[in-house]
């Protein structure tokens, strides 16, 4: 494979040269790149979109594209961007299940192709719905539509038949959240350090109770299946014609075995409603979702429920669990930020949120309600 003589010497986590020779061993034929592209909306994982122009055997080519995934630059998380997890779910889930994903082509795991292990799929065509302004020309009836298949695609990941799809041994779902809590929190102490060491100071004074608070309720024995880990709408890739559907749930990096009200929990936190206090608002998720037609948080809920009979009785601890997680996500990010190691936009108000999710998740468990 070759790459164009057209495209442009530096692409951000990408070694395009490198990328081309080990392209045409993995998909023969497919050509030359002729353009790479990084998805914007990625704040964690890097996302690129590659054309190819499928003349590799000496023919005229059709041209085709193809989507990469690679861990972020600079700071990494521990545990955190495992392209292999990644790729083996989106691998068991696509033949086997009706949950909509990609269909995976190929990993590589040899880190001096691009500097990073990462794997590609093929590129599904499809919106990704995030700003308010991404609804303009969506009908409410759309909206609704669209509510209705992503709650269905959230209750048909928490249901699917691990064993029967070789995801048995994909995760240690007893003790899950216990184990959440732990990881998110040493995650939140290396974000921390490595705020400091880019000579900032980041404090948030309730996230030290928030944690105790949590850990008090933390429950016995959750419910165990698959979990996706980030799901939202904005994670998902729709399509509006001949009627709304979800083409491909995608960034599946932080999935696997564990109590899929912790799916919910964070789900829930995403989802905008119109009459959310502006100072609720956050840098991520989908504020489309305060359009007419979106049903509300509570509508989502009992929805999801009716569709996999699971008890919810204590979800006010899942949503507070969600924002403190969430929280610590976007603390990582935030430090990714000051080490000058992101790619794309919309880094620079991601600290502000941290603090704005503690004290929302205080709140939930204060009066015992997640709405």
């Amino acid at each position: 494979m070759t790459v164009d003589a057209e495209l442009p010497a530096g692409v951000p986590g990408i070694d395009v040269p490198r990328l081309a020779g080990w392209l045409a061993q993995a998909l023969p034929g497919s050509g030359r790149i002729t353009a790479v592209d990084l998805i914007s909306g990625g704040r964690s994982n890097l996302t690129y979109r590659i054309a190819l122009d499928g003349a590799g055997n000496g023919g005229p080519g059709t041209g085709r594209q193809v989507v990469l995934r690679r861990p972020p630059l600079g700071h990494v998380l521990p545990t955190a961007h495992d392209m292999a997890r990644e790729y083996r779910v989106l691998s068991a889930l696509g033949p086997r299940t009706d949950v909509p994903v990609p269909a995976t082509l190929a990993f590589c795991d040899d880190e001096s192709v691009i500097g990073a292990p990462f794997y590609l799929m093929d590129h599904v065509a499809g919106r990704v719905l995030r700003e308010a302004e991404d609804a303009d020309g969506l009908t409410p009836e759309q909206a609704a539509g669209l509510s209705e298949r992503l709650v269905e695609a959230l209750a048909a990941i928490h249901t699917v038949d691990v064993d029967a799809v070789g995801l048995g041994d994909f995760g240690r779902p007893d003790g899950y959240m216990a184990r959440q809590l732990r990881r998110w929190g040493k995650q939140w102490d290396a974000s921390q350090e490595a705020v400091r060491a880019a000579g900032a100071v980041h404090d948030v004074p309730e996230y030290d109770r928030l944690a105790a608070r949590l850990a008090e309720r933390l429950p016995d024995r959750g419910r165990a299946a698959l979990v996706h880990g980030d799901f939202r709408l904005d994670n998902a890739l729709v399509r509006l014609e001949p009627a709304p559907r979800i083409a491909a749930v995608v960034d599946w990096e932080m999935s696997t075995l564990g109590d899929p009200l912790s799916d919910l929990g964070l789900t829930l936190v995403y989802w905008a409603q119109a009459d959310d206090p502006d100072s609720e608002r956050l840098p991520v998720g989908a504020s489309v979702t305060t359009a007419p037609g979106f049903v509300t948080r509570r509508e989502f809920t009992e929805r999801y429920a009716a569709l996999t009979g699971f008890d919810l009785a204590d979800i006010d601890f899942y949503v507070a669990f969600a924002c403190f997680k969430l929280a610590v996500i976007l603390e990582g990010i935030h430090a990714r930020f000051l080490q000058n190691a992101t790619v794309g936009e919309g880094f620079d108000q991601i600290g502000d949120a941290v603090p704005i999710l503690v004290s929302r998740a205080h709140r939930i468990l204060d009066s015992g309600s997640p709405w």
